[in-house]
């Protein structure tokens, strides 16, 4: 019965694992994807500012 305790944890995690990437997919794109798209950018032009800040003063 080692065995079986020894392969419950993988075997569920894998099974966790699987059901994550599913919903990833399953959600890419759709009605929310340009908002999703227009957060994203938002917040990467905020923490290029940031830097390009940061640089400006160390300089």
């Amino acid at each position: 019965m080692d065995y079986v305790s020894a392969l419950v944890p993988p075997v569920v995690m894998a099974v966790f694992f699987i059901g994550v990437v599913r919903v990833i997919v399953k959600t890419q794109g759709g009605a929310a994807k340009a908002k999703e798209d227009a957060a994203v950018d938002a917040a990467l032009a905020r923490v290029e500012g940031a830097r390009k800040a940061s640089a400006a003063g160390d300089a």
